[in-house]
């Protein structure tokens, strides 16, 4: 079956990553486009031969089997819950909401529209995060998770939308963050957070030479950014496993931008040492190493070309799974424990009350 799809958003997310990704997938038919922008507009149109609306609401969604939201952070859960209600399929980008509130509007809405809705977050498909969860059962029980995700340069449309709390609704955390919180998920399984202490800083994200050049970001209006590039937490679950948290869009003396998810327990580690994401600064061999007993063991993990994640979530999605309900709860979660590490940074240690984190899809 070939899925129409409709895509709203024709932004760096929209351009970069998923249209030419649906255009190359046998399995995806574009449809039409969405984007208040003109140019954007007829720039698709020039090259695919099909409209595109100003205005999402203008298109007839019995046209399509499946959305494919890309805008601003701010307006994911508007639109994805005006297409749910329409009955149209949802796919999400991350963050799927800014908020409980949000994710409790988007379950709504599924439940009366009838369609599912579908969530981003691309590196729970990688084939290196996949060896790593393998490797868990044979760590005995866990103890200890350190999750992080360090770029070099690397702040996102600097000064635009993104650094913009009330578009983007955060800032680090809520970027690369939301990821490093659904890998999590992914390969350790349900938790309950009882406390978290955390702390956010600013140092860098209103510097201009530590912008991500390799995004390529049109140049954005010159404001000052209010969101944190750096944030740091420690969470403790349910039954003493702890969980090491860091994300930093700017770093001093990085050279390349590394992700690092090390799973502790009692029968030995596994670490995961590569980079999430786009950028061309990358660990030159990502890897794991097993470490039992004293022994050590380097993993060599199956090559795979920069977001080949993205095109793997693709062909996940081209079966549009019906079961209503499962993404949109994991993204509740994710939400919960995010607004949950806002709120200890901002008081030091706050009871977590609890902020739930229980697995989605394995």
């Amino acid at each position: 079956m070939t899925v129409r799809t409709f895509l709203v958003g024709l932004g760096w997310s929209g351009q970069e990553i998923w249209l030419p990704r649906l255009l190359a997938h046998h399995g995806y038919d574009v449809v039409a486009a969405a984007d208040p922008d003109p140019a954007r507009r007829a720039e698709f149109t020039a090259a695919t031969g099909r409209p595109a609306f100003a205005d999402p609401g203008a298109f007839d969604t019995g046209q399509a089997d499946l959305a494919v939201v890309a805008v601003p952070n701010h307006a994911h859960a508007p639109v994805a819950r005006d297409l749910l209600l329409r009955g149209l399929a949802t796919f999400v980008e991350k963050p799927v909401c800014l908020s409980v509130g949000e994710a409790e509007l988007l379950a709504d809405a599924e439940r009366r529209g009838g369609a599912p809705l579908l969530a981003g977050s691309a590196f729970r498909h990688r084939a290196d995060v996949g060896e790593l969860a393998r490797l868990v059962p044979a760590l005995g029980r866990v103890r200890n998770v350190d999750l992080s995700w360090i770029r070099a340069r690397g702040v996102p449309q600097a000064k635009g939308w993104f650094t913009n709390r009330s578009q983007a609704g955060g800032g680090v955390l809520f970027d690369l963050g939301w990821h490093l919180l659904d890998v999590l998920d992914a390969v350790v399984g349900p938790l309950t957070f009882d406390q978290i202490a955390a702390v956010t800083t600013d140092d860098h994200v209103n510097d201009a030479g530590w912008t991500a050049a390799w995004r390529h970001d049109p140049p954005a209006p010159s404001v000052t950014a209010d969101v944190e590039d750096t944030v740091r937490a420690f969470l403790v679950a349910e039954g003493g496993l702890s969980v090491g948290l860091q994300a930093s869009w700017a770093s001093h003396g990085a050279t390349h931008d590394v992700t690092t998810i090390r799973v502790e327990g009692t029968a030995g580690t596994a670490t995961l040492r590569c980079t999430f994401g786009f950028s061309p600064h990358r660990v030159p061999r990502p890897g794991i190493t097993h470490v039992r007993a004293g022994e050590v063991s380097d993993i060599r993990v199956p090559a795979q070309a920069v977001g080949a994640e993205y095109d793997r979530q693709l062909s996940t999605l081209s079966t549009l799974p019906s079961s209503r309900g499962r993404a949109i709860e994991g993204a509740h979660r994710i939400v919960m424990a995010i607004e949950a590490i806002y709120a200890a940074a901002a008081t030091s240690l706050v009871p977590a009350g609890p902020a739930e984190f229980k697995a989605g899809e394995r």
